[in-house]
């Protein structure tokens, strides 16, 4: 049976960033809540798009021709791809939604290991 997950609960379990933690899976793709404060590496994702939405705090998403800029409730995807890279002047709360096995970096050498919360 499904249970219910609180996504501050889950958040208040790490203080690491950049670090995702999955929390369900979804037809193939992980749930994953993630703190992130200061820049990522730029990146891009062949074979999919990078979907984030902001819980908390206020995230930048670099790209070569713009830069979004996404505040609590908002969400964004960057297309297959697109060279980008998250940057986060405070601690923010992000829920990802990736295929499962997705490298955060788009690169499995450089890539966070996969962690449950």
């Amino acid at each position: 049976m499904a249970e219910k997950i609180n996504l501050a609960e889950k958040l208040g379990l790490f203080n690491e960033y950049w670090a995702p933690r999955s929390i369900a899976r979804f037809n193939g793709h992980d749930v994953m809540v993630v703190k992130v404060k200061g820049e990522f590496v730029w990146h891009h994702h062949d074979d999919t798009d990078d979907l984030f939405l902001v819980l908390r705090g206020s995230l930048d998403i670099e790209m070569p021709e713009e830069t979004v800029t996404l505040g609590p409730g908002e969400l964004f995807v960057v297309p297959k791809g697109v060279k980008h890279r998250p940057v986060a002047r405070e601690e923010v709360h992000l829920l990802l939604v990736e295929p499962t096995g997705t490298p955060n970096t788009g690169d499995p050498a450089t890539a966070a290991p996969r962690r449950e919360a």
